[in-house]
């Protein structure tokens, strides 16, 4: 049976009228790092963006963020980012992805708490999880991935990324402002997604698939042969 999932494809950043809520995250500061992952300050999350401030500053705008992979009865929950998203609208992509913020509990990098505190946070505005639900220790973390991805001439990304994988049937509430759509698949289902051509997805997916995805699919009964503390530096093919 063929997987069916909406298409949308929305023009270039620069040329429509941002979102008022997605205007006023972008006010928000987040952590920037060098690319051993170490803390060098903060920058509001617009400016970490543009691709006219990573190409001016030493650093790059290099951030920190996070990827969350929830899983449930063999199945992985994604979802499609909102139209009203300013980096990538309409994509396809993992089941919820940010950035912790400039903020105590969440530049804690001890166990990676503060990416699980985060991660928390934002699964709860985007996917609607009450956040009495999930526990810090509910999460697996398994890596950390580094990557550049330029959306249009005005937006991209440029980020250290925590990949965090979680065993739960979560209760969803979505926010449209955040997720159009979502849809539990199958490791089958997502390959055909990423070989239709047709689809948007969003390239930190589309990057972890072909790097990793498949053979951490394929051991989530034994997570601990993957984790590390390294650094993975991925290219879009």
């Amino acid at each position: 049976e063929k997987l069916v999932i909406n298409i949308q494809r929305m023009p270039a950043g620069g040329s429509k009228m941002y979102d008022d809520q997605q205007t006023h995250f972008m006010k928000e500061n987040i952590i920037l790092v060098d690319k051993d992952d170490q803390e060098l300050g903060a920058d509001t999350k617009k400016n970490c963006h543009l691709l006219e401030e990573m190409q001016n500053a030493d650093t790059g705008m290099l951030h920190r963020a996070f990827s969350v992979f929830i899983f449930h009865e063999g199945k992985l929950l994604l979802q499609q980012r909102a139209d009203a998203k300013i980096t990538f609208p309409g994509y396809w992509s993992n089941s919820c992805c940010s950035h912790p913020l400039y903020i105590d509990e969440e530049r804690e990098t001890r166990d990676q708490i503060g990416i699980k505190r985060a991660a928390i946070r934002k699964m709860h505005q985007e996917l609607g999880v009450p956040p009495d639900t999930i526990n810090i220790n509910d999460f697996t973390y398994i890596t950390r991935i580094y990557y550049q991805a330029p959306y249009d001439d005005l937006w991209g990304e440029h980020e250290v990324d925590y990949i965090l994988f979680l065993f739960q049937d979560v209760e969803l509430n979505i926010n449209p402002n955040e997720v159009k759509d979502y849809n539990w698949v199958t490791k089958q289902e997502l390959q055909q997604i990423l070989e239709s051509g047709e689809i948007l997805v969003t390239p930190w997916l589309r990057m972890l698939c072909n790097k990793f995805l498949n053979q951490w699919w394929d051991g989530l009964d034994d997570l601990d042969q993957f984790k590390d503390n390294n650094i993975h530096t991925m290219v879009e093919e």
